[in-house]
């Protein structure tokens, strides 16, 4: 069934004035994390810092690919441009992973020899850190149930505001026990936090830009609909795929009886009505056929 998309939308103007306004925050955050963490001596302080600057990144990215994916089509994109955002959540992801793999690494290093922490440093940023953050989040919560973009960033700001009390949690131990392996240790939950979100959500971007068949349309349902229409032999290379995030599409041959010639029209409009409405399918390329003319083996699902 197509996904409900009947809550409030923000207009694109209102969006983008949020995306800025966290593009900034980040950056003011991020400069006072890294300057913080070389005085403090903490590694958790500067693996925020770098998440910190990652989210920034990504929010830059996603902003771009906001204004880009609102141009029109034309003959260079005759799709238009609206896949612009599955590639910026991919590279948004794609970053996830690289900084979390990065933050393991130096994390086991300093476990082996933790290093002296300034713990008062670490706390006084970790709660700058964990404000701006759950402000960045707030800005994006809204928006990220359209938008795997955005659903990307607001990820991000989650972890960030999470790590964040994490750091808080790691500053306030060194402080009263000088427990500095908290430090790296924390580094590393943090690490494996960022992995766990990029690898379960990853999975989309991938399955939209590979041509999957949207994961939220059921195959099988489809396919029963359009052989259970009435001068309908059967379907064969049947394709569904998603132009866009929110835009799913079909192509099929249809094979008609003899009868079903008569009312080709008919046919067609029924089965594109029946596609939008039962399953948001909006566009839809039918390749009509008899059924004496059809290939001699025609699969359910065929890569021509």
């Amino acid at each position: 069934m197509p996904h409900d998309h009947g809550h409030a939308h923000l207009d694109p103007g209102s969006g983008d004035r949020r995306v800025a306004l966290a593009i900034w925050a980040n950056a003011a955050l991020t400069l006072a994390q890294i300057l913080g963490g070389l005085v403090s001596g903490s590694l958790a302080l500067i693996a925020d810092a770098l998440h910190n600057l990652s989210d920034m990144a990504s929010l830059v990215i996603a902003f771009a690919a906001r204004k880009i994916a609102r141009r029109p089509a034309d003959a260079r994109m005759t799709f238009g441009y609206g896949r612009i955002e599955v590639v910026a959540a991919l590279i948004n992801y794609t970053t996830l992973i690289l900084v979390g793999a990065y933050l393991i690494y130096e994390g086991g290093m300093r476990l082996i020899d933790p290093p002296e922490v300034a713990g008062r440093w670490v706390v006084i940023l970790g709660g700058v850190a964990l404000v701006v953050d759950a402000l960045t989040a707030g800005l994006t919560w809204s928006m990220q149930k359209d938008s795997v973009n955005i659903r990307a960033l607001f990820l991000h700001n989650l972890s960030d505001a999470l790590a964040s009390v994490a750091v808080i949690l790691g500053g306030t131990l060194i402080l009263l026990y000088d427990l500095r392996w908290v430090d790296p240790a924390i580094t590393i939950a943090i690490a494996l936090y960022i992995l766990y979100l990029a690898l379960t959500e990853i999975g989309g971007p991938i399955r939209t830009l590979m041509l999957g068949s949207p994961p939220e349309i059921d195959n099988a349902a489809v396919i029963a609909a359009l052989r259970a229409t009435q001068g309908v032999a059967d379907v064969h290379h049947v394709h569904l795929w998603q132009m866009q995030e929110h835009a799913a599409a079909l192509d099929c041959h249809v094979v008609l009886t003899d009868a079903g010639w008569t009312r080709l029209e008919a046919i067609k409009s029924e089965i594109k009505d029946r596609l939008q409405d039962r399953f948001g399918i909006r566009h839809s390329s039918l390749e009509f056929e008899h059924a004496d003319r059809t290939d001699c083996e025609p699969r359910l699902y065929s890569q021509r």
